[in-house]
């Protein structure tokens, strides 16, 4: 439990300190990088493509489950 505590501190100290930045490195990161370029548009297309792919591939599976149970 005392090992527990201290992580859970220690945890708690660095959230703490990464919160002291200052505001202008923030706005200043948040236009660089993959937003900068638009490619942050790419890279949730390519998620939510997969996602929806997973899901119909879920149902589709669950059908054919469904199925095969009535049949025996």
């Amino acid at each position: 439990m005392k090992k527990f505590i201290i992580t859970f501190l220690s945890m708690l100290l660095v959230f703490i300190a990464t919160a002291q930045d200052s505001t202008n490195d923030v706005a200043s990161a948040q236009s660089t990088g993959l937003r900068a370029d638009g490619k942050i548009y790419v890279v949730v297309a390519v998620i939510v493509t997969i996602l929806l792919g997973l899901y119909v591939y879920v149902i589709r599976l669950d059908r054919k489950i469904s199925r095969l149970e009535k049949q025996s």
